[in-house]
């Protein structure tokens, strides 16, 4: 079992509050992601679940027990750091096993246990080589591993991958993804890597000064924000937000033609994801615009245009679009994927 419950919990250091009552319910065998910019929380809230900061109020309980007060060790939990933290001078066979060996494991066990992590995570190549013989990828790999051995409760990921090149991460979230179908364990994990939170979890959780913006299943966010913040810190390039006016079963955009509009509140600004925006000449769509920068990635061109009194908007096509800078164009946007929300910043349902 691995259910992981918040209870309203703050941590303060000193006048100065980082996490700002926190109500959350983890799932046994849920895959859990806490995303969010620097200096959020996130980091603050893995390590207040590890025992590793003190709660200043609030409960947490594992598996319905309250928690709160035992120390790291008693807590059956094992943490992942960005940082290896391997012994360099021991092998990968005894780095994965240290910590059964200081606790007093029988040989047999040790063994047993570290063939079948390593067997997971396809390190048994690399029992016999120390850390310096192994690529940054394979140096997580063990740090995994010797946390699988200790059979946790859950596993908690404070930014893994932040060290590892972009090829590494890649292959590394895969391993990730494929160990915790295999192990069917609670996992937390901690990054501000949209792409890794989006590939990797069950539910996200998006942290803003030390408080949930919103819990939901990547699509969910994705699709359904609740917010400006969340609207613009899920999806990459992220939704574009224009100032708009709604009245008469209409949105209306300055310097635009505007659309229909079936919200029950009065919404003061439009957001359109750059996916969700066509290319066509001036004067067809919501507005016009002139054509900035051109950003070819292959598969996908970002085009960056200046919307007059609308501001900087930008347009992801296909990697074939010719639009060139200085070009006039159209922005014609899809209506079913408008998203509008309050003068508070509150999406307001359609």
């Amino acid at each position: 079992m691995g259910s992981i419950s918040l209870q309203s919990v703050e941590k303060w250091f000193g006048d100065l509050q980082v996490i700002k009552g926190i109500d959350l319910d983890i799932h046994d065998g849920e895959f859990i992601v806490f995303v969010g910019p620097s200096g959020c929380g996130k980091s603050t809230l893995l390590r207040m679940i590890g025992g590793l900061e003190e709660t200043s109020r609030g409960k947490l309980l594992l598996d319905g027990k309250d928690v709160t007060d035992q120390p790291p060790h008693q807590r059956g939990l094992s943490m992942v750091f960005q940082s290896y933290a391997l012994y360099p001078h021991m092998s990968v066979r005894d780095n994965m096993g240290f910590s059964l060996k200081t606790a007093g494991a029988p040989k047999s066990e040790i063994d047993d246990k570290v063939n079948n992590a390593a067997a997971i995570l396809k390190l048994e190549p690399y029992l016999d080589r120390r850390p310096k013989a192994l690529s940054g990828g394979q140096r997580q790999r063990v740090a995994i591993g010797r946390s699988i051995v200790r059979d946790p409760t859950a596993f908690l990921f404070d930014e893994p991958l932040s060290n590892l090149d972009a090829a590494l991460r890649v292959e590394m979230r895969y391993e990730i993804a494929k160990l915790h179908r295999a192990l069917k364990a609670t996992m937390i994990y901690v990054t501000h890597d949209q792409v890794e939170a989006m590939t990797l979890a069950d539910r996200i959780v998006v942290l803003e000064f030390g408080t949930i913006a919103q819990v939901g299943t990547p699509k969910e966010l994705y699709e359904r924000p609740a917010n400006l913040f969340v609207a613009q810190f899920i999806g990459s390039p992220a939704m574009n937000i224009v100032p708009c006016t709604t009245s008469d079963g209409r949105y209306g955009l300055e310097g635009g033609r505007g659309g229909v509009y079936t919200g029950d509140h009065g919404a003061v600004q439009l957001g359109i994801r750059p996916e969700h925006i066509d290319i066509g000449a001036p004067g067809e769509g919501q507005v016009d615009a002139r054509v900035d920068v051109l950003e070819y990635l292959g598969a996908d061109s970002y085009v960056i245009v200046d919307a007059g009194p609308l501001g900087q908007m930008t347009i992801r096509s296909h990697g074939e679009q010719e639009a060139e800078p200085g070009q006039e164009i159209g922005l014609k946007f899809r209506e079913d994927r408008l998203h509008f929300f309050d003068d508070k910043g509150l999406a307001v349902r359609r």
